[in-house]
């Protein structure tokens, strides 16, 4: 990673942190004074570190543990709703932002909603259990469905 690509990174999570959602390459471009094209550039080279990861249009689908598209994973947190790639994901949005927050998602299986108050970095309740279908060494060969 470069250091314009760590700058653009660092701005893009910033961005995305004050929005509330994923920055559009113009929108980091005019904040950063990069042109949109070096955004761009910029964005494919971290998607290929793995340090991202892009949509099929060039967008950013996930900026862990924000995700750029809605999901079932919602947070809020730091006066914002963000979308969460994955449950745990979702707790790690307010670890990021070093703030209490509120997760709001539902039971893959059965559907059954779910609350989880996080505070001071631990969640109010205990009982849930988070289970991964995919080995941790296959997560990148499909990491949307992971």
């Amino acid at each position: 990673m470069n250091p314009i690509d760590l700058a653009l990174r660092n701005a893009t999570y910033k961005m995305f942190v004050e929005l509330g959602r994923a920055p559009s390459a113009q929108e980091v471009g005019a904040r950063t004074g990069q042109g949109t094209e070096e955004v761009k550039a910029s964005w494919r080279r971290l998607h290929d570190a793995h340090a991202l990861v892009l949509g099929v249009d060039g967008s950013i689908l996930m900026l862990n543990p924000f995700s750029g598209v809605p999901t079932r994973h919602v947070v809020e947190a730091n006066g914002h709703r963000y979308f969460a790639n994955c449950g745990w994901d979702a707790f790690g949005i307010g670890a990021a932002l070093h703030v209490d927050s509120l997760i709001r998602s539902s039971c893959p299986d059965c559907d059954e909603p779910l609350e989880i108050p996080v505070r001071d970095g631990l969640p109010d309740k205990t009982e849930a259990i988070w289970h991964v279908l995919v080995p941790a060494r296959d997560w990148w060969s499909d990491i949307g469905f992971t």
